[in-house]
């Protein structure tokens, strides 16, 4: 199984709320340097989570999910990135 320090969340937006912030878990070991953004930009929408996979993305939450995540005590923000991984092994997303 993958474990935490093998992964780490992203913070990234293409808008001004934080409803368009989006949280990425992302596998290092398969993709040390992270979510290239500029690569995603460029990919053909209809490829969208193939390349992100192929980036070691685990998990993508919006801004409005972790909100929601966070008000159902599902996960915390005093540690946003313990809390999205652990949230992650609960639904066997990481097995």
């Amino acid at each position: 199984m993958l474990k935490k320090d093998d992964t780490k969340l992203e913070i990234f937006g293409f808008g001004d709320n934080t409803d368009d912030n989006f949280y990425c878990l992302v596998n290092i070991k398969k993709s040390p340097d992270g979510i290239d953004l500029e690569k995603l930009s460029a990919a053909d929408p209809r490829k969208f989570d193939e390349v992100l996979n192929e980036m070691g993305c685990i998990l993508l939450l919006r801004g409005d999910e972790i909100e929601e995540l966070i008000k159902r005590g599902a996960i915390t923000d005093a540690d946003l990135h313990a809390s999205i991984y652990e949230l992650a092994v609960e639904q066997d997303i990481i097995q």
